[in-house]
């Protein structure tokens, strides 16, 4: 016995498409990576404003790779093997706490330097370091503690997103807390331009 079927009859203009997930995420990875491209953009100028020198910038950024190498290990180890929309919001993210941390560091050297008269050396590299260390590892810390159970829970059903996301973060946060607190106060004492305050002369009478 054949059964038989009628064509859909639609009005003009209407059309039907057939998608599903894959073609959602697709959707939503491009345009995560196209707003975080112009967001990009936005933020490479205003750093460029707040630093003054390029070298700074150019540190400030130097972070962001530090981030990568902890997210992407994180993958690996515990089994991804495909840049999903949750390890892309967890990459975007964790971008952003780094380069909070090293904004927060290289501001606090230009202000013992302008602000309290500190001549740029080891010590204050140091010191400044130092001056840093509880509030980024506090940054680190929370973050991570947070996320811990939704990165243990990962494979739950409904954690699609988060637990990748969260996989990600945890990774980049350990790399990135660790090199920024070891390797850019040498690389800030080398290649660093903090400038003194200038003083402020009143015209004679």
């Amino acid at each position: 016995m054949t059964v038989g079927w009628t064509p859909l009859k639609l009005p003009p203009g209407v059309i039907v498409e057939f998608a599903g997930s894959a073609a959602a995420a697709t959707a939503a990875r491009n345009n995560l990576l196209l707003h975080s491209g112009l967001a990009a953009i936005g933020i490479l100028l205003l750093l460029g404003i707040v630093l003054r020198h390029r070298n700074n910038l150019l540190l400030v950024l130097l972070n962001l790779p530090f981030a990568v190498v902890g997210g992407v290990f994180a993958v690996l180890i515990f089994g991804g093997r495909e840049v999903s929309l949750g390890t892309l919001v967890g990459f975007v993210t964790v971008y952003g706490i780094t380069l909070r941390n090293a904004i927060m560091l290289m501001s606090h050297y230009q202000h013992l330097v302008a602000a309290e008269g500190q001549p740029w050396g080891w010590e204050t590299a140091l010191r400044g370091a130092t001056e840093r260390l509880v509030p980024i590892l506090m940054t680190a810390l929370v973050t991570a503690l947070g996320l811990l159970p939704l990165a243990l829970g990962r494979n739950a059903p409904g954690r699609e997103i988060e637990g990748p996301m969260a996989l990600v973060i945890l990774g980049g946060l350990a790399t990135s807390t660790c090199l920024n607190l070891l390797v850019m106060p040498p690389l800030a004492l080398r290649f660093g331009r903090f400038a003194a305050r200038r003083e402020e002369t009143e015209p004679a009478d």
